[in-house]
């Protein structure tokens, strides 16, 4: 059927996706540059303080998925402004926290606002033309990468020169403005799950078998691998998958198709998602120690915290050069191949960080070429997973593929560290992390990604041309109206 609509002004609501990306992610490194600090600020101990990342990965694990199957059923649109309210929430009570719990209380709200980005790229199929569609794509995914690089920096140059609480206030601000963005520039799309029931119980298992798996995984290396709570939290996770996996399958309604998910293009995105998480992490886990490590050591460069983030922010700036190149290699060959490539690009960074970790420079040039990969890898996923689902399912099936990655660069965080924290060198007294030891995290990141590069070359090619997320509806920006677009010649 021919498109009874036209697209003419579809910039503007990329920009405003894009932006909403933006404000989501860094919301994740803004509080960095505050983590050696915050014992002091709030006179406890460091273990206790530590909760203040981990209980924002655990409600983003959570939330995300749960985000994606409403935006399904209730609409994207609402779900993204939704999202923006415990980001303004969480920002204001942690500007305000008087101590350590409320600022794990303000931490965890903010983690519940993480399903932007994802709803945002399963919105971007509804109402974006087919021509446009990839490299729109290829943008609002990306922005996960882009605002932590970009809020590094910025948060660390107000923790350095300004009161902490200002990065808070500034962070509620930012979310506010991007609400109100979406409110007025994203038109509202007709659920394409309308009626169906939100499965309470779906997500109640899967946030209870998420928090067990991602504590033992997270705080396996402090409470000790065998420790009684970090084998009893993978046992319960064990479990509790299993239940879930069996009340999905038998529900009407479920919050994960599993069935869906099995499909093997799904399936394969998702696993290849995981490796491509921890290939990632492991140089955002590296680069900043090897900067700022006293110089003294050897390897150390002695720089400032602030400094760090300026050398490793044009590494944000590459994702979003690389987002549209991504976008017309998926065009010219596939999601598949521009996965692939993705995967090679960031083995080869860690191939070349082997050779430049010496230097400053070195290092820049290192994390631009693995961003470069990451901005690849993050662009085709999502059109990966959105040829393959129903349109009723794009934002959950994009929230799943989300927490696929996050629980890659969860399990990237605890194997480094591990690893960082074996392969050791006295210093002063002190045991830290050795140059073999960072030679090592680095390899591992390179070999995980090769991994990755091997999983992405096998996913299949899609079966059915109306697979293709190409022929989606095209939604007017002005009036709201849909259409269909007319089938692509071939």
């Amino acid at each position: 059927m021919t498109s009874t609509t036209t697209t003419p002004k579809t910039g503007g609501l990329v920009f405003t996706l894009a932006f909403a990306g933006i404000s989501a992610s860094i919301m994740q490194t803004m509080v960095t540059p505050l983590i050696p600090q915050l014992p002091r600020i709030f006179d406890t101990s460091s273990s206790n303080t530590a909760w203040v990342v981990t209980v924002t990965l655990l409600a983003a694990a959570v939330a995300v998925p749960i985000a994606g199957r409403l935006g399904d059923i209730v609409g994207k649109r609402q779900m993204i402004i939704a999202c923006a309210v415990p980001l303004i929430i969480g920002s204001i009570i942690c500007a305000l926290a008087p101590s350590v719990l409320v600022m794990i209380i303000g931490r965890g709200m903010q983690g519940l606002g993480m399903g932007v980005v994802p709803l945002g790229v399963a919105l971007l199929r509804d109402v974006v033309p087919p021509e446009k569609l990839s490299s729109s794509i290829a943008l609002v995914s990306a922005t996960m990468g882009i605002g932590g690089a970009i809020g590094l920096p910025i948060a660390s140059a107000v923790a350095e020169y300004a009161d902490w609480r200002v990065l808070f206030w500034g962070a509620a601000g930012l979310a506010a403005v991007a609400a109100t963005f979406v409110f007025f520039k994203v038109p509202s799309v007709p659920s394409q799950a309308k009626g169906q029931r939100v499965d309470l119980v779906g997500a109640i298992g899967l946030a209870a078998g998420l928090v067990s798996l991602l504590l033992a995984v997270s705080k396996g290396a402090t409470w000790g691998w065998t420790s009684v709570t970090t084998i009893t939290l993978f046992v319960a996770a064990v479990v509790l998958f299993a239940v879930w996996g069996w009340w999905e399958l038998r529900t009407r309604d479920p919050l994960v198709d599993l069935r869906t998910t099995a499909r093997p293009r799904v399936l394969m995105t998702n696993i290849a998602s995981v490796f491509i998480g921890f290939g990632m992490y492991a140089s955002m886990l590296v680069i900043p120690q090897v900067l700022q490590f006293p110089t003294q050591t050897g390897y150390g460069l002695g720089q400032s915290l602030l400094q760090a983030g300026l050398w490793m922010a044009p590494s944000g700036v590459m994702m979003m050069i690389v987002s549209p190149l991504g976008a017309k290699l998926t065009v010219a060959r596939g999601a598949k191949t521009t996965l692939v490539t993705g995967a090679l690009v960031i083995a080869v960074g860690y191939a070349a960080s082997l050779g430049l970790m010496g230097t400053t420079w070195g290092l820049m040039i290192v994390g631009m070429i693995v961003n470069s990969g990451v901005g690849l890898a993050y662009g085709a996923m999502p059109t990966l997973i959105m040829s393959a689902v129903p349109r009723s399912e794009t934002a959950a099936a994009n929230g799943f593929n989300t927490l696929m990655r996050s629980l890659g660069t969860t399990i990237g965080a605890a194997v480094i560290g591990v690893i960082l924290s074996q392969v050791t060198t006295d210093f002063g007294g002190t045991a830290i992390a050795s140059e073999n030891g960072f030679r090592i995290a680095l390899i591992a990141g390179g070999g995980i990604t090769l991994v990755a590069a091997v999983l992405a070359a096998v996913i299949p090619a899609v079966r059915t041309k109306a697979a293709e997320p190409s022929q989606a509806p095209v939604v007017d920006v002005s009036t709201g109206s849909v259409g269909i677009p007319e089938p692509a010649g071939r």
